[in-house]
């Protein structure tokens, strides 16, 4: 995008998103990195965030009533059910990632990042009938945790800081002990990593 296109759209953004803010979300979810910190000034990619999700709420009717910005692409299932810090806002936009706390909470660590099309339930439908749901069961993420593509985390599970899910898995339990790389279905360890590893931009290094 030329940077004279970029300055004219990030403006808009910013001050229409301003307003818009005032109506759509919670005061706190709109203090995060991502409405504080840019090159150009007052050109804050969260403000691009509300803009796209209020259009998708007036003429889509996506995720009314979500109390902090997300993308259309992305669906959220009982929000006031779901914890995170508000740094971290950009685990809600992408695109196919499902997040349903029905009868539980989700708590997400400061630090993560959870990759397109990842799911994450509280409650699963009863087999005797589908219409309905067993009881939630909370899900919590430990701090710097990376959840791979097309990934889900199912009812109950507890990951501990510094755990990686590979694309594609299952996590059907709880690896507390964080430090690790979960992988598979149902997702097993299949590495240690170092205590000490750092995360860096969502690359994480160690052994």
């Amino acid at each position: 995008m030329p940077l004279f296109i970029y300055i004219i759209r990030g403006t808009i953004d910013y001050f229409l998103g301003n307003i818009l803010a005032l109506f759509l979300y919670k005061k706190k979810y709109i203090t995060g990195k991502y409405f504080r910190e840019s090159r150009l000034g007052f050109l804050k990619i969260g403000w691009g965030w509300v803009v796209s999700d209020f259009f998708a709420r007036s003429f889509l009717r996506i995720n009314n009533g979500v109390p902090f910005p997300i993308s259309p692409r992305n669906h959220v299932n009982t929000p006031e059910n779901i914890h995170f810090n508000p740094d971290d806002l950009l685990i809600f936009q992408g695109q196919g990632k499902y997040f349903q706390a029905v009868g539980a909470t989700i708590t997400i660590g400061k630090g993560c990042y959870i990759a397109d099309n990842v799911g994450i339930i509280t409650a699963n439908h009863s087999l005797k009938d589908l219409k309905r749901h067993e009881k939630g069961q909370s899900i919590t993420l430990g701090e710097n945790c990376w959840i791979g593509m097309n990934s889900v985390i199912l009812p109950g599970v507890k990951l501990g800081d510094n755990t990686v899910v590979g694309a594609g898995s299952v996590v059907t339990k709880s690896f507390p002990e964080g430090n690790c790389i979960v992988a598979g279905n149902p997702a097993k360890i299949i590495k240690i990593l170092n205590k000490n590893m750092e995360v860096n931009n969502g690359n994480y290094s160690g052994n």
